[in-house]
Order: C-alpha cells, then structure tokens, then sequence
C-alpha cells in the first residue's frame, strides 16, 4: 500500500514538473516571438513603410521617365523593377539618414521620437537594415545593363552623403534633389542603353521640383535647425522662401512644357501639366503664412502633383 502511493506521488511530480517545464517553453517562445515582432515593428517605422510619401516623391518622375524613353510602353519587368528599387533604395536611405542624424534628431521636435534617436534601434542596426535594402536593391539590378549599374552607384554614393552635406552645403536640398532625380538617367540607360540630352533635361527639371517640396519640408524644422547649426534652403532663402519655392515649381513645369514638342506630346500630357500646375498654386496658399502644420500638408501633398505628371504621360501614349 504503501509503494503504490509512493508511486502515485512520485507519478504526480513528474508529470507536474513536465507541465511547469511546458508552460515555461510556451513563455519563452511567446516572448521570443513578441521580441520577433517588436523588432519587425521598429524596424518598418525606421524604414519609414508607414509614411510612403518619399517613395511616391520617387516613384512618379522615375516612372514618367521610364515612360518617355520607351516611348509609350516599357516592359513589366522594368517597371516592376525601377518601383521596387525606389521603395527599397528609400527605405535604406531612411535608415543610414537616421543612424548619421541621431544627435540632431533628438534636439528636432519632428525627428525627436525616432528610432534611433531613441536609442530603441542600434546604430549598428540602422546600418545593418540599410545596407541589406540596399543590396536586395543591387540584385533588381542583375537583368539590367552596366551603364544603368553604374548610374544607382553613382546614386547610392549621392544619397548616402547627403545627411552630411547638410553640415556645411548651404543648399543641401539642391544635394538631394540629385539624388532624388537619378532615377530619371537609369530609365533611359534601362531602355536605351544610354542617357540622351532628353534624359539629362529631365533631369535638370525635377532637381528644381525636389528644391521646392523639400524646402517645404525644411520650413516645417527650420527654427530647430537655426538652433542645432544644421543648413537647410528654408534658412537660406529666408523671406523669400516661399517666392523661391514658386518660382522652382514654375522652372520644373516650365521644362516638362518645353519637352513637349520633343516627344511628340498631346493635349492629354498638357492637362497633366496644367493639373500640376493649379497643385503647385493650391500649395502657395498653404506656404505663404509660414505655418508649419501648412507647410508639412503642401510638402506631402506633392505627391499629387507628381502623379498628374505621370499620368498625363501615360494617358498620351495610350491614345497615340
């Protein structure tokens, strides 16, 4: 009698030390899991996959260009290639553009929660999670030829360097604007092989239009910039801001206008540009009271003016 209930104890402790050591797995995995997930969540707000605007700014002219050089259709497969390599070559430049502008962030009331100014995400893991982007940007490139290579090197280096230029470039928007536009050269080296006076014009225009939405943006952080010594277009041209903001916007439209007649265009490409047009005016009374909330409205509501271009590009070729 008394082994079998030795034996029945002895039973009872195993299988409650087996359901202990159950339970303490399950837990272990669970928060290994919410680990898993939190990290995924920071890592998405680093690259910015909740605020798509500045692959939209992207997006549209490197599309528009891709358009015109293939002069109506190009093929799917560069078109699915030059959209994904500007929402990953974004989202790693985020990345980089975060762990270089860690110290400033902080002292910037827009920037102040970020990640890595937080310390909730490492330096060594912005960089990590840039450089992989960045290098499954580089395979996109693989089917495509050496001269379009050649031009995202030549990209990437740009963009990487431009949270420094904004040290000492008086103009560092002007920086940006290069590196915004270099989608625009890599279009027509996909399709053509190479980048013709075409392509460079293009080029020149959407520099000015990346001049004008950014400078919205530095208007938005530009008594915060004054403070920490970072230079920025909003702090250069000063009171006349808003006048040199209109007047990049009426250059950028000015040139896709000139264009026109080069490529053959139609009405429905210059109801694309008047539509851009009456976008930049609505974004004039937006700017002109310096309002910061205001400011940060017109500068995310480019990405329409953006698409009206596109759009009637598409919408001219598809009726040739």
């Amino acid at each position: 009698m008394i082994v079998v209930v030795v034996f029945d104890v002895a039973v009872t402790i195993v299988a409650t030390a087996r359901l202990a050591k159950r339970r303490i797995v399950s837990q272990r995995t669970n928060q290994l899991n919410m680990s898993a997930t939190s990290r995924l969540v920071l890592y998405a707000r680093l690259t910015r996959l909740d605020k798509p605007i500045g692959t939209l700014l992207l997006v549209w002219p490197t599309l528009t260009a891709l358009w015109i050089a293939a002069a109506g259709w190009p093929s799917l497969m560069l078109v699915v290639i030059f959209t994904l390599g500007t929402f990953l070559m974004r989202s790693a430049g985020c990345a980089v553009n975060d762990v270089i502008d860690r110290d400033f962030d902080a002292h910037v009331k827009r920037t102040a929660n970020r990640e890595v100014a937080t310390g909730r995400v490492s330096p060594m893991e912005g960089i990590l999670v840039g450089v992989v982007l960045a290098g499954i940007a580089g395979l996109l490139l693989l089917p495509l030829n050496s001269t379009t290579f050649a031009f995202a090197l030549v990209a990437l280096a740009v963009a990487a360097s431009y949270p420094l230029f904004k040290r000492f470039f008086p103009l560092p928007q002007a920086w940006l604007g290069i590196a915004f536009s270099f989608g625009i050269p890599m279009a027509f080296a996909a399709v053509q092989g190479t980048v013709p006076l075409l392509g460079w014009v293009l080029f020149a225009g959407n520099l000015c239009w990346v001049i004008a939405y950014d400078t919205e943006y530095a208007m938005v952080d530009r008594d915060d910039d004054l403070k920490i010594g970072i230079h920025s277009s909003a702090i250069l041209f000063g009171r006349a801001d808003v006048v040199a903001i209109m007047a990049c916007y009426a250059a950028h439209l000015a040139v896709l206008a000139a264009v026109g007649p080069h490529i053959g265009a139609r009405w429905p490409y210059y109801v694309g540009l008047g539509a851009a047009a009456l976008i930049a005016a609505h974004h004039y009374t937006l700017i002109r009271g310096r309002d910061r909330d205001a400011c940060f409205r017109a500068f995310r509501h480019n990405q329409w003016l953006g698409f009206a271009v596109f759009a009637g590009v598409v919408a001219d070729y598809a009726l040739r």
